[in-house]
């Protein structure tokens, strides 16, 4: 329990930790969908309190981890273009694109600005009319709101001289690949519990039917998490596929209809690349034809090229679909670290592998 002594409710988590224990029968592989869970099952050592048999495994849930590295040089460029103000959130300036970073370009003069909100970049386009700011949406459904109502708004003013550069993506279609591959072993679903906050658990019903899969939408507090994973244990030792929502303090079947009334309005619906992964159809969100103008790539004429190779030996296309995890790669705290990432899970601090080097080097005899 040595990582669980410092959480205020380990109480708890023991408690839980032996109601799962009890429940199962045979062995079963979950996996959580968000980079947050990850975290959280890394940080507290969850996955050392479960029986022999279930396994957890990590998903593709996070976005600045599966932005392709063609979108990443696509920001670059925007960046080094002359009367252009970039602006994106801080973790997205050091993940690494087919050759530089956005740290690169701004220590190379690129203005390049750190902002917490879509609002703040459209802020400084209203204060500087002779300047082009772009602002770096990246995100899944969680931050697609928010994005979409600084478009909405800069249009509504009148400000010609915002743009984004597009970049969210779905999470359903992306648990869909995860299941339809031939190779994957998960059972059940911990679903990100922010996402559904936004777009409630409805979508994940048809999933659930079509593949009798257990889906239980999830927080991400280690009670949470563990909670989680024995309502989707006890449905499949009882033989059952259906949505179960365990966060429900936030999350309800609808989800929050104003959001998503003005993601409906911007956005549509397109194919999007998953670095590491490649391209999953209906994965991404792109600005629809009505806000076309406000489209970054069309601005400076960028082509939305497919994604680059990862480096030889990167093992993260099998990590973020639940087929290994980041001790399994030869490469993990040696060749790829944080500071050098050769794929995606390691090049955000949400990432599976940057997880395991934060919280576990001494057990996996990984040099500091």
């Amino acid at each position: 329990m040595k990582y669980v002594d410092d959480y205020r409710d380990r109480e708890a988590v023991r408690h839980l930790a032996d109601a799962i224990a009890r429940a199962m029968t045979r062995p079963w592989t979950i996996m959580e969908v968000c980079g947050g869970q990850t975290h959280a099952i890394v940080r507290f050592g969850l996955d050392t309190l479960l029986p022999e048999g279930l396994t957890l495994v990590h998903g593709p849930g996070c976005p600045v981890c599966v932005t392709p590295a063609h979108l990443i040089d696509a920001s670059i460029a925007i960046a080094r273009h002359p009367g252009t103000i970039l602006c994106s959130f801080g973790d997205m300036l050091r993940v690494p694109g087919s050759k530089d970073d956005l740290f690169r370009a701004k220590s190379e003069g690129a203005d390049v600005r750190i902002v917490y909100s879509p609002m703040d970049a459209l802020r400084l386009a209203t204060a500087n009319p002779d300047r082009e700011i772009v602002f770096f949406a990246v995100g899944f459904e969680t931050t697609a709101p928010a994005n979409a109502m600084a478009v909405h708004q800069a249009r509504a003013r009148g400000v010609r001289n915002f743009s984004i550069l597009c970049s969210h993506v779905l999470v359903p279609p992306a648990m869909e690949a995860v299941i339809e591959a031939p190779d994957n072993r998960v059972q059940g679903f911990l679903a990100a519990g922010h996402v559904c906050a936004i777009m409630g658990w409805e979508e994940y019903l048809p999933i659930s039917r079509r593949h009798r899969v257990p889906i239980v939408v999830t927080g991400f507090e280690p009670v949470d998490i563990l909670q989680g994973v024995l309502l989707c244990v006890r449905q499949l030792e009882e033989g059952r596929a259906e949505v179960e929502n365990q966060y429900a303090r936030w999350v309800s079947r609808e989800g929050n209809a104003a959001a998503q009334q003005v993601i409906r309005e911007v956005f549509r619906v397109i194919p999007r690349d998953w670095r590491g992964i490649g391209t999953i159809p209906g994965s991404g969100f792109g600005l629809s034809e009505a806000y076309a103008d406000f489209d970054a790539t069309r601005r400076f004429a960028l082509d939305d090229g497919p994604e680059s190779g990862l480096e030889s030996g990167c093992i993260s296309g099998s990590i973020l679909q639940g087929r290994c995890k980041p001790k399994d790669c030869p490469h993990f705290g040696t060749r790829c670290r944080p500071e050098h990432p050769l794929g995606a899970t390691m090049v955000s601090d949400e990432g599976a592998c940057a997880a395991y080097f934060r919280y576990r080097q001494a057990e996996l005899e990984i040099l500091a």
